[in-house]
């Protein structure tokens, strides 16, 4: 028997990266899943988005598990579509516990120099998205009248600021308040909110040209290893330049879990030590 058997998750961005690791995680303690995915490349990103088969994938990789998989193809910044995936999925798979908000972007440049099509897409997506996943799951959550557990993905930029990114900060940070004002708000349903803050996680979301120029502006073509001796230095306590999906992963389940049961409000970071950093 899972942590969380007999139990059903809902998980944003899930088609890959953190999205993915932690829909499957969820699934091998136990848990069905929801997995939702806008399944397209942001206007203001630059690098590939997420695909429809990569969702799918997901679903499979859960399925195998054992646990059923509802696929929905929809975008955090439409409260309609996400009002519209949880009536179906709670449908389907019965009932719902767990919410992962996951979804998020990132772009990069200074703050004089941010377009106003960057700031309102990363505000839209990484902040009112994750507010909106909210407001269409809470209330399925208090009908049901048996409390349950809100994760919210921040970073360790919802706790402190970094050049270059003062939209994803803002957001981020924005995140964090939600995350405080819902476990007040919520308790007394016991439904529990907390927020995670990790340091860099190898996704595409970093693993990509744009970030490797970020922080290696000094090179004309910056490489993967570049960037990997570049974090190794300036980002974290623990000698590694990044965390992997999956160390994530287990806070979210842990989260999601009794073990947890009196947890909430938390911010708490995986961050291989990196806001501790002198």
């Amino acid at each position: 028997m899972g942590q969380l058997e007999g139990k059903v998750a809902l998980v944003t961005g899930a088609a890959r990266g953190q999205g993915r690791s932690h829909a499957i995680r969820l699934a091998e303690e136990g848990a069905d899943v929801i997995i939702v995915d806008i399944c397209a490349k942001p206007a203001t990103t630059k690098y590939r988005g997420a695909t429809e088969d990569e969702l799918r994938e997901t679903a499979r990789h859960i399925e195998k598990l054992g646990h059923r998989a509802h696929v929905a193809v929809a975008d955090v910044r439409s409260l309609s579509e996400l009002h519209d995936v949880v009536a179906e999925g709670v449908a389907k798979l019965g009932r719902l516990d767990t919410v992962v908000a996951n979804a998020g972007i990132f772009s990069s440049s200074p703050l004089h120099e941010l377009t106003e099509e960057q700031w309102d897409e990363m505000i839209d997506i990484n902040l009112s998205g994750v507010w909106k996943t909210m407001r269409a799951t809470v209330p399925v959550l208090i009908e049901q009248g048996e409390g349950g557990s809100i994760v919210l993905i921040s970073s360790t930029g919802g706790l402190q600021g970094f050049p270059n990114f003062a939209h994803y900060v803002a957001a981020k940070h924005g995140v964090t308040g939600l995350t405080r004002t819902a476990a007040n708000e919520l308790g007394a349903h016991r439904i529990r909110c907390n927020s995670i803050h990790p340091t860099s996680v190898l996704t595409d979301m970093i693993d990509n040209e744009d970030m490797y120029r970020l922080f290696r502006p000094d090179l004309e073509t910056p490489t993967h290893e570049d960037f990997r001796e570049a974090c190794e230095t300036a980002m974290n306590v623990l000698p590694t330049p990044w965390i992997e999906p999956m160390d994530v992963s287990n806070a979210v389940v842990w989260l999601a879990s009794d073990a947890a049961r009196y947890v909430t409000g938390i911010a708490l970071p995986v961050d291989a030590g990196a806001l501790n950093k002198v």
